[in-house]
């Protein structure tokens, strides 16, 4: 595509194949709207193109371009009758971005761009009503002045309060065209002030920086962490949205809003969304103003007094509600819309799919394939898959005694409790130190993203259920309470006033996004039951999916939550997580100490009824499906006494003088343990561990065979592999302590035994260790740490620079580096070339990570194993992963 900048009327945008990568997500939709024929304000895109030239030409736009624009621009002033900087008819612009996905509140927005000191008496005269052409030029001035030029927007303000204040009124809407004169002097004044330059009154330098500023904007700090929180490429660069304006805040028969096809908390078929009469569309999101909402239902069921726009505004009410439905209809998908009403006369100003709450998201979808608006498998697709981790955690406990201080809007559900914090840094400083804190807010803004996203939950005391506050946490998954006009928040003294209670920064509150309660202390919670549209959901992605999906899981508590969640067996059972009990770990300090094997042997006697007894417990919950027991892989050093307490314990078990067991500790120190004598090298040194951790398998599997009852199939492996003599070996004593259990017992068990890929080694040998494996399964936390030479526990002080800088596109901990994609390609194809019935699987955290899981569906693995709470994102992903092939 060789066009820059594109009219939403044109031809061309038909053409452009995946035109949301080239127009953004809200050029791609107006360019779309205005060809289904709905009312959308004239204008123009510049495509995303644009933006990479825009920062290859050291940020700033070339003269072709500014050509092309101007081009454009004479196209709308045909289109509306008015000229861009006229003094008789002049023609407003808003200027916004539109990336490929929805970022909200993340990018900048200029209204009323074109306004200078003459174009406004000439606005005042056209419309015979100076105080809104006022009002829109010190609009102008206070966005221009902060996004374009860099002034904080708190200057601003300060004025309108101050203004507010002498005249002893509430509202901006009380102030008339004489206070906003003297407001647009002092607003100049300010930029002056703080920028040492006059405010510009050239309309087509006012365009150009505004463009500007939308570009840079993508680099901004704020859309960086929304980017790197949602995985959005850098190089995607935005569009920029140039469109002729249409005026909320013109008079009583003016509004604007934001308005859902269906409710996006609870995904219930109701329009639902807000408005304000005589307001520009930034009131709605930035919460400065409480709107009012779209229908009488809503009114009344939220027992307001203040007439809904169905009641005010009754056929253009109508009107938008005939073009929502059709909106739904064209996109298949619930929408975002907003729009303005200028003169009785209804605009569309944007539509989007819309930001919804995992349980909506998955309500929506059921109830879209019963309505035929979409097939199962689209249903499948529409959720994502991370979101649903917010549906499978716990909620209030409503039997337990609640003391409610305040309530709000219930803007994102879900509940949270932690210490109140004020500011988004402290609530980042809390988070590092473990601690859950809820961000306590007048109102949010896109520079609080860092500190939403730490939070464990958000409130506002101002915005509605559109606000900015409320649509990054829905999409973030974080309860929220927005518009509690029952707190008083004081930043300086950091603390919020209810009408009982005063509450410090500290302080322990939960917050209800379900029901906008605000709650003194900390509320306990119950767990979720799955079922209803999430079991529906979820059947269908099991019926479309053919990767098993198996969990983590080394305790009786995570194995039956597994299981409850859809688990298919356990894919890792780390059975150095059995040794760290407090009754085990004397024993476990015991045989590691000991000098010679005897005494080894003695103290693993002690150990094998505690590994008998869990074993035991986990093969009858996941009776019927595959366990992978891992055997010890750690270093022995991780189970030694640190405190001079527990030497002092472990010398007088072991028999011995304190000073011997802190030899002993010293000859067992390694300096890089993650390489050293740990996995099967354990078993190599002192096969009798490995001995003992068999025998209480086989022991725990036998009694339950001698008890009647329904046990797992195991499967045993053998960690750290990276030689064919390793692997062969180990699997020889594993069949000869199986061998020895059986013919105690007189009882035949059934097993497998086979390895964990997780050196470079092992992949690049798999032909070698699948003569001797039964299984492969890829430890990808370690294969990415022994591939990169990088230590998973140390990352974290560098990583964000790899990723600033564009050497790493994602944590390569969290989605599988295409260099650890290569190794694994590699040990499945030799692995299979070797023995084509070897069993294949990952047990590494990526098994829970939708992109990997795509992954290890297109290379052919079986099987992905995750932590408990994963399963059912993994069965989703694994379902998304055999669609998309």
């Amino acid at each position: 595509m060789n066009k820059l900048v594109l009219n939403f009327k044109s031809k061309e945008s038909k053409k452009i194949k995946n035109s949301k990568n080239y127009l953004g997500g809200k050029g791609a939709n107006l360019s779309e709207m205005g060809r289904m024929g709905l009312p959308v304000p004239p204008g123009f895109t510049i495509s995303t193109k644009v933006c990479e030239i825009f920062y290859q030409n050291k940020k700033k736009l070339n003269s072709k371009l500014l050509g092309e624009i101007k081009k454009e621009l004479k196209i709308i002033e045909k289109d509306v009758s008015k000229k861009f900087g006229d003094l008789k008819n002049p023609l407003l612009l808003s200027v916004r971005s539109g990336a490929r996905v929805s970022m909200p509140g993340m990018m900048d927005t200029i209204l009323n761009l074109g306004l200078n000191d003459k174009t406004v008496v000439s606005l005042a005269k056209k419309t015979s009503n100076g105080r809104f052409a006022k009002d829109s030029y010190r609009r102008f001035i206070q966005m221009y002045g902060n996004v374009v030029m860099g002034v904080e927007n708190y200057h601003f303000e300060e004025l309108i309060e101050n203004y507010k204040l002498t005249k002893g009124v509430l509202l901006d809407t009380d102030l008339d065209e004489d206070d906003w004169d003297g407001l647009i002097k002092d607003f100049k004044k300010v930029v002056k002030e703080k920028t040492k330059k006059d405010f510009p009154q050239n309309v087509y330098q006012q365009l150009f920086g505004a463009i500007n500023a939308v570009f840079l904007s993508w680099e901004s700090n704020r859309a960086k962490v929304y980017r790197k929180l949602n995985q959005i490429p850098s190089e995607w660069g935005t569009a920029v949205n140039v469109q002729s304006m249409v005026f909320g805040n013109m008079g009583s028969d003016c509004a604007t809003g934001v308005v859902f096809t269906r409710n996006p908390s609870d995904g219930s078929n109701d329009i639902y969304g807000e408005y304000l009469i005589n307001a520009q569309g930034e009131d709605v999101v930035a919460g400065t103003r409480t709107p009012q909402y779209i229908t009488k239902k809503a009114r009344l069921d939220a027992k307001v007094n203040e007439l809904s726009m169905q009641e005010t505004m009754p056929e253009v009410y109508k009107e938008l509600f005939k073009i929502l439905k059709k909106l739904e209809k064209h996109y298949k998908d619930m929408q975002d819309v907003e729009f303005t009403v200028e003169n009785n006369k209804l605009w569309i100003l944007q539509t989007r799919s819309g930001k919804r709450t995992a349980k909506s998201a998955v309500k929506i979808a059921v109830d879209m394939v019963k309505e035929k608006l979409i097939s199962k498998k689209e249903a499948v697709l529409r959720i994502d898959p991370n979101s649903l981790d917010t549906l499978l955690h716990p909620t209030l406990d409503e039997k337990s005694s609640i003391e409610v201080i305040a309530n709000g809007l219930p803007a994102s559900p879900g509940a949270a409790s932690g210490k109140v914090v004020f500011t988004s840094e402290e609530a980042e400083r809390l988070n590092d130190m473990m601690q859950d804190v809820i961000l306590v807010r007048l109102e949010t803004s896109p520079e609080d993203i860092q500190g939403m996203h730490a939070a464990k939950g958000i409130l506002t005391a101002r915005g509605g259920m559109t606000s900015h506050a409320a649509v990054v946490a829905r999409g973030m998954g974080r309860p929220c309470v927005s518009g509690s006009s029952e707190i008083d928040i004081n930043y300086e003294q950091k603390i919020f006033k209810t009408s009982s209670k005063e509450i410090k920064e500290g302080d322990i509150i939960t917050i209800d996004g379900s029901t906008g309660r605000i709650i003194l202390g900390n509320v306990p919670t119950v767990k979720p039951e799955i079922s209803g549209d999430f079991s529906k959901l979820m059947s269908w992605a099991d019926n479309i999916r053919k990767l098993k999906v198996r969990t983590n899981s080394e305790t009786p508590l995570d194995t039956k939550t597994a299981r409850d969640f859809g688990a298919e067996g356990i894919g890792l059972c780390r059975t150095e997580h059995m040794f760290f009990d407090e009754e085990r770990i004397l024993s476990v300090r015991e045989m590691i100490l000991s000098k010679t094997q005897e005494d080894r042997e003695k103290a693993l006697k002690k150990l094998l009824p505690h590994q008998k007894k869990d074993f035991k417990e986990i093969f009858k919950i996941m009776h019927g499906l595959p366990v992978t027991v891992r055997l010890l892989d750690p270093p022995l050093h991780e189970f030694l006494p640190k405190s001079q307490k527990e030497i002092s314990e472990v010398a007088s078990v072991v028999g011995a003088n304190i000073k011997e067991v802190e030899s002993r500790i010293e000859e067992l120190h390694e300096q890089n343990p993650m390489l050293g004598h740990r996995g099967c090298r354990l078993g190599i040194s002192f096969p009798e561990i490995y001995e003992m951790q068999c025998r209480a398998i086989f022991e725990a599997l036998c009694d339950l065979k001698n008890d009647k009852q329904k046990f797992a199939y195991p499967e045993i492996m053998i960690p750290l592999v990276s030689t064919e003599a390793e692997i062969k070996i180990m699997k020889n004593l594993v069949i000869n302590t199986a061998r020895k259990v059986q013919d105690e017992n007189k009882i035949k068990i059934e097993f497998l035994v086979g390895t964990m890929i997780e050196l470079p080694r092992a992949a690049i040998k798999a032909k070698d260790i699948a003569k001797h494996a039964e299984f492969f399964s890829f430890g990808t936390n370690d294969l990415t740490q022994t591939t990169f030479g990088i230590s998973r526990d140390d990352s974290g002080k560098f990583l964000n620079d790899y990723i600033e800088n564009k050497i790493f596109k994602v944590d390569p901990f969290v989605s599988i580096d295409e260099g650890v994609k290569d190794l694994v390609k590699i040990a499945v194809e030799k692995g299979k070339k070797q023995n084509k019935n070897i069993k294949l699987g990952i047990c590494g955290e990526h098994g829970g990570d939708p992109k990997s899981i795509n992954f290890c569906s297109k290379v052919g693995l079986n099987y992905v194993s995750c932590s408990p709470y994963r399963v059912p994102i993994a069965r989703l992903a694994a379902a998304q992963a055999e669609i998309k092939k």
